[in-house]
């Protein structure tokens, strides 16, 4: 971006940055990174565009990247369906009614190969939202980089995988949470000498806030499983200075404009002191990188259009709180799978708010507001209230299995429902100025005939691959799972001889159990 952008429409000159007088006069892009991790944000380079989508097919969702990437989208985001989620291929009996629901069906390499045609991974960032069969999907995408012909040494993208969040707020698990932090602490070491530029987890707080916690709940519960991550990888011997560049967060943002601002302000700044006292000195391994994604529990299914005004209000306040990725939900979120349209005119939200609003000129615009800078940290001394209570119970994994964090949520939830129904928390369409007509009809239907067709197509692939490659892979993967070895190089060599998802899981089912 060229100097002369950063003026007002009157010709006022934007500075980089605004001071006030306060106890630490503080500079983005040093610790405590309260104002954001880069110096010049996004005057540098602008955040990802990132376009959240999958659906049915590979073949179906392979055509809507492609649409995407056409609309100017800067990075693709894969939405896999439950099956694919937990293990399971899209013709188990578990599967039946679920295939290409809500996401992907990727049941082998053979998809995946599918839903990448035409797409060179070493030119594009990829989100991968999966967690308890992430090792596996990830595998498939280093495969599938190696037959493209790429350097993994710069391909970068991101997966989730993040367990705990699924045991404190979502429920796709497979495994227990200790044979489940093992594989994620196997993905660190695996990735952090072979495709060193990958995010090997990021740590989710978006779906513990669509489970019903408020923002300070969300920012602490996300907070004190990144403590357990870090914990766990210094455990198996890894060094924090490398590992914890690789970490990257996810947090939602709702509907109250300035607490979701000081939430991510407040974030940085408690990370930096987590990572410092675990042992980190490097600044990359300090800074709190986060991917936000508007608020789908705030979507209405009554007077949709309304929803693009909640997103393009959330949009503003992930941009204003300096995150480095967005996706912006579609206006029909609340009835189905957004609509071509509805996903036009979330990427359209933020590319208006990229070039035309002004807000990118000047970095952590809103900082010396007394209201942000207060409002940040009443929210920082909030969650860390939060973090020692859970640190004194023995840290994540423990206040998860005794169901504390569980509680925590459902408490929060139950309490902004009341509001609701109460009428004291307004939502506007639904508990004032409702309407009887809501004026929109056209919606994304997926077809029941997708497990079918995924059906045909493990049908023909295991009639076509090596079995007996198959068999081999699987059995050294079922030995190295009673060892202490790295499970990744066996995930890896299973799938790139076209094992499915579901003989992966269950050959770690048969070894860890199921929680």
């Amino acid at each position: 971006m060229s100097e002369n952008k950063f003026k007002t429409t009157s010709g006022i000159e934007i500075k980089e940055t605004y001071s006030y007088k306060s106890d630490r006069e503080e500079k983005p892009g040093e610790f405590p990174f309260t104002r954001g991790i880069q110096k010049d944000m996004y005057r540098g380079r602008l955040w990802t565009m990132r376009q959240y989508a999958g659906f049915s097919t590979a073949e179906e969702s392979n055509k809507r990247y492609h649409y995407l990437l056409s609309q100017g989208t800067m990075g693709l985001s894969v939405a896999f369906d439950l099956p694919t989620q937990i293990g399971y291929d899209s013709d188990h009996e578990m599967a039946e009614g679920e295939v290409g629901k809500v996401g992907v069906a990727i049941d082998s390499l053979a998809d995946m190969e599918i839903l990448f045609e035409g797409i060179k991974l070493e030119e594009i960032t990829t989100s991968m939202t999966i967690n308890a069969s992430a090792s596996v999907l990830l595998a498939m995408y280093i495969a599938l980089a190696k037959r493209q012909g790429a350097d993994l040494k710069k391909i970068s993208g991101t997966i989730q995988n993040d367990i705990l969040k699924e045991y404190a707020a979502r429920g796709t698990y497979i495994f227990p949470p200790r044979p489940s932090m093992r594989l994620i602490t196997d993905v660190f070491e695996y990735c952090s000498k072979e495709v060193p530029k990958w995010n090997t987890i990021s740590i989710s707080g978006y779906h513990i806030r669509e489970a019903g916690s408020n923002a300070v709940q969300e920012l602490a519960f996300t907070l004190s499983n990144g403590k357990a991550y870090l914990k766990a990888a210094l455990e198996k011997g890894l060094d924090i200075n490398v590992f914890a560049k690789r970490l990257s967060f996810f947090f939602n943002c709702h509907n109250n404009f300035f607490e979701e601002i000081a939430k991510f302000r407040a974030a940085r700044r408690m990370w930096a002191k987590i990572t410092l006292e675990l042992g980190a000195t490097d600044p990359k391994a300090q800074m709190l990188r986060f991917h936000t994604q508007t608020g789908g529990s705030t979507l209405t299914a009554q007077q949709p259009l309304n929803n693009i005004v909640r997103v393009t209000n959330q949009a503003m306040a992930a941009v204003l709180g300096g995150t480095q990725s967005l996706h912006t939900n579609g206006f029909d979120e609340a009835l189905s799978l957004p609509t071509e349209a509805a996903a036009k005119i979330a990427l359209r939200t933020q590319q208006v708010i990229a070039f035309e609003s002004g807000i990118t000129d000047t970095v952590d615009p809103l900082a010396g507001s007394y209201f942000v800078e207060s409002l940040t940290d009443e929210i920082e001394k909030a969650a860390w209230d939060y973090i020692e209570k859970i640190d004194d119970m023995g840290g994540s994994v423990v206040a998860i299995e005794q169901g504390y964090i569980q509680q925590e949520i459902a408490e929060a939830s139950y309490r902004y429902q009341i509001e609701i129904e109460e009428g004291s928390r307004v939502i506007v369409g639904v508990n004032k100025f409702a309407q009887s007509v809501e004026g929109i009809t056209e919606t994304m239907e997926i077809d029941d005939a997708v497990g079918k067709m995924q059906t045909a197509k493990l049908n023909k692939l295991r009639s076509e691959r090596n079995n007996e490659a198959v068999m081999r892979a699987l059995e050294d993967l079922r030995v190295a799972a009673q060892s202490d070895k790295n499970l990744m190089p066996y995930i890896l060599t299973a799938v790139e001889c076209y094992a499915t998802l579901g003989e992966i899981c269950n050959t770690l089912r048969e070894i860890f159990g199921e929680y």
